[in-house]
C-alpha cells in the first residue's frame, strides 16, 4: 500500500463516556504501555540471540565449543527463551488491533515507528559494512547475520505497518519520515566523504603530492556503497512509503531542518572553506601547499552535495503549505546570517590584531581572509532570502516571521552577555596585572559583541517596522465601515444584455459563482452592473436567482 493510499481514516464521534470511564481509560493506557514496551524488548532480545546464533555458523574463525560456551549459551537462552513469549505476546497484541480503540492508540504507533527506526538502522549499516568489507577481500559473518535477522524484523513490522486493518491511525507517517530522514544523512554523509576522497586524488594528481596514504579507490568505492544505500533507504520512504506526499507537521519540519538548514549548513560551509582556500593560494602562502589544500577536498564535497539537497528541498517547499515555504526561507536566512555575522566579528578581530604587538599580529592575514570569505558567502545568500527591500506587506504579519525575529534577539541577548562577561574578566585581568595587551585580550570577543550588535539592532528595526505596519492596518480595519455579509455561495444570472460585466461585478461583490442562463430574442440594453449589484442589498442564502431584463428581480432559492 502506498503512500497516497495510506490516509487516516475519519472516525465516527466517540459516544458519551459513562461516568466511570476516566479510571478504565487510564487503566488502558497504562497495559498498553507496559505490553508494546515489553514486546520491543523481547523482539530485540530474540532478535539478538537469533543473529548470534546465525554469526557463529557463518564466522569462519568462530567454532561451537570451546572458548564460545559462554556466547552459545547466552545466545540459545535469548532465542529459546525470549523468541517463544515474543510470539506469544505479538500474536496477543494482533489479535487486539481488531478493536478500534486498540489501533488508534497513540503506544501501538510509538511501537511500530521505534521498531521499524531501529531495525532500520541496524540492518542497513551491518549490511552495507560487510558490503564494503568485501570490496577489500574481508569476510564478516557475525554482521551479516545481524543484517539478515533484524532485516527479518523490519520487513516483519513493515507488513504489519501496511496492513489495511491492523496499521495504527496515529503516527501513522511517522516510520516513513523517520526511514527518510536516516536515509537521507547516511547517504549525504557517505556521498560528501566519496567525493572528497575522488577530489583528493584529483589534487594528488595536480600538486603532484599525496595529501593521504593509501588507495584511494578501495576506500571510494566503500564510502559509494555507503552513500548508495542510504540513498535507496531515502527513496524507498520518500517515494514508496509516502514521506513525499505527507502533510503532517513532523513531515514539514524534516524537510526544512534537514533539506533545507542542514543542507544550507554544508553548502555555505564548504562554499566559504572553498574560498578561503582560494585567498589563501592567491594572497596568503606562509604554509606549506599541501597544509592549504587539505580543507579543500572536504568544502568542495559538502558544497556539491548540500547544494544539489537545498535545491531538490526547496522545489519541494514550494508543493507544501505556505508555512513551510516561509520557514525554508527564513531557515536558509539564518544560517547564511550567522555566517555573515561571523565573518564581521572575526575582520574586526583581524583589525583589532593590527594595533596589537608584531607577535601577536602573525596570524592576522589569515584570520582577515577566514572573515572575509565567511561574509563573502553568508552576505548574499542573506541578502536573497531575507529580501530586505522586496518582502510584501502579508509576509509582515506572518507567524513565522516574529518568531524568527524574536529569536534573533534571544540568540543577540545570550551571545552579547557571554561576550560581555568575557570582556569584563580580560579587562579585570589586564588591569590586575596581566602580561598580555589589552587590545590582545578584548579583540577576539570585541568584534563578536560587535556583529551581535549590528545584526540585533538591524533586526529590531525590522521588528518595529512590522508592529507598526501591523497597527496602522489594525487602525485602518477598525475606522472602515464594516463590509455586508452576503453569504450568497452561488448566483444563477438570467439576462439578455452583455453577461460579462454584469459577472464580474457580481463575483467581487459576493465572492459568489456566477452562472448565466441567457434568454432568446434581442439584447436588452442598459443593464447596469451597479444596479445588479444593488438589488442585493439584504438579500441572503446560500443561492440565488438574479432576472436582469427590462427590469431586474432578486429571488433566494431553497438549498
Amino acid at each position: 500500500m502506498t503512500g497516497e493510499q495510506r490516509v487516516e481514516e475519519l472516525r465516527p464521534a466517540a459516544p458519551p463516556r459513562p461516568l466511570n470511564a476516566g479510571p478504565r481509560s487510564a487503566g488502558q493506557i497504562v497495559r498498553r504501555l507496559v505490553v508494546y514496551s515489553l514486546l520491543a524488548v523481547l523482539v530485540g532480545v530474540a532478535a539478538t540471540g537469533v543473529a548470534g546464533l546465525l554469526g557463529l555458523l557463518l564466522d569462519r574463525d568462530t567454532l561451537l565449543a570451546g572458548d564460545n560456551t559462554s556466547s552459545v549459551a547466552q545466545y540459545l537462552a535469548f532465542t529459546l527463551i525470549g523468541g517463544p513469549l515474543a510470539a506469544l505476546l505479538w500474536w496477543s497484541v494482533w489479535r487486539r488491533l481488531a478493536e478500534p480503540a486498540e489501533r488508534g492508540s497513540l503506544a501501538w504507533g510509538l511501537y511500530l515507528s521505534a521498531v521499524l527506526i531501529v531495525s532500520l538502522i541496524v540492518f542497513s549499516s551491518a549490511l552495507l559494512e560487510v558490503m564494503s568489507e568485501l570490496i577489500d577481500g574481508d569476510w564478516n559473518g557475525p554482521r551479516c547475520a545481524i543484517a539478515a535477522v533484524w532485516a527479518a524484523v523490519w520487513v516483519w513490522h513493515d507488513q504489519s505497518w501496511r496492513n489495511r486493518s491492523k496499521s495504527p491511525s496515529r503516527l501513522a507517517t511517522v516510520p516513513a519520515v523517520l526511514g527518510a530522514s536516516f536515509g537521507l544523512i547516511l547517504g549525504a554523509g557517505s556521498a560528501i566523504a566519496t567525493l572528497a576522497i575522488v577530489f583528493d586524488a584529483a589534487l594528488v594528481r595536480l600538486v603532484g603530492t599525496a595529501l593521504v596514504e593509501g588507495a584511494w579507490v578501495i576506500g571510494a568505492l566503500q564510502s559509494l556503497i555507503w552513500a548508495l544505500g542510504g540513498a535507496a533507504v531515502w527513496a524507498w520512504h520518500w517515494y514508496r512509503a509516502g514521506a513525499r506526499t505527507s502533510s503532517t507537521a513532523f513531515a514539514q519540519v524534516a524537510l526544512v531542518v534537514l533539506g533545507i538548514l542542514g543542507a544550507t549548513v554544508a553548502t555555505l560551509g564548504g562554499l566559504g572553506m572553498t574560498l578561503f582556500v582560494l585567498l589563501r593560494l592567491a594572497v596568503d602562502r606562509t604554509d606549506p601547499l599541501t597544509s592549504i589544500l587539505a580543507p579543500l577536498p572536504v568544502a568542495l564535497a559538502s558544497a556539491v552535495i548540500g547544494g544539489a539537497i537545498w535545491i531538490y528541498a526547496r522545489a519541494a517547499t514550494r508543493t507544501r503549505p505556505a508555512a513551510t515555504a516561509e520557514a525554508a526561507v527564513l531557515a536558509t536566512s539564518g544560517v547564511s546570517l550567522a555566517g555573515a555575522a561571523s565573518g564581521i566579528g572575526v575582520i574586526i578581530n583581524s583589525a583589532l590584531a593590527l594595533l596589537a604587538t608584531p607577535l601577536a599580529g602573525d596570524d592576522t592575514r589569515t584570520l582577515l581572509l577566514g572573515g572575509l570569505s565567511a561574509l563573502l558567502v553568508g552576505a548574499p545568500v542573506w541578502w536573497f532570502a531575507w529580501r530586505p527591500y522586496g518582502r510584501a506587506d502579508a509576509s509582515r504579519q506572518s507567524t513565522g516571521r516574529r518568531v524568527y525575529l524574536i529569536a534573533i534577539f534571544g540568540i543577540s541577548a545570550v551571545v552579547a552577555l557571554i561576550t560581555l562577561l568575557v570582556i569584563g574578566f580580560r579587562l579585570f585581568e589586564f588591569v590586575l596585572g596581566g602580561s598580555e595587551g589589552l587590545i590582545e585580550r578584548v579583540r577576539a570577543p570585541l568584534g563578536l559583541l560587535t556583529a551581535t550588535a549590528l545584526v540585533a539592532g538591524y533586526h529590531f528595526s525590522v521588528w518595529r517596522s512590522d508592529r507598526a505596519d501591523v497597527d496602522a492596518d489594525a487602525d485602518a480595519a477598525q475606522q472602515a465601515p464594516p463590509e455586508r455579509q452576503r453569504h450568497i455561495s452561488e448566483v444563477i444570472l438570467v439576462t439578455g444584455a452583455n453577461s460579462a460585466p454584469l459577472v464580474r461585478a457580481l463575483e467581487q461583490a459576493t465572492g459568489a459563482s456566477v452562472t448565466v442562463w441567457p434568454t432568446q430574442g434581442t439584447a436588452v440594453a442598459g443593464v447596469e452592473p451597479a444596479a445588479v449589484v444593488g438589488a442585493l442589498d439584504g438579500v441572503t442564502g446560500s443561492r440565488v436567482l438574479v432576472v436582469a431584463t427590462d427590469h431586474i428581480d432578486v429571488v433566494p432559492l431553497a438549498d
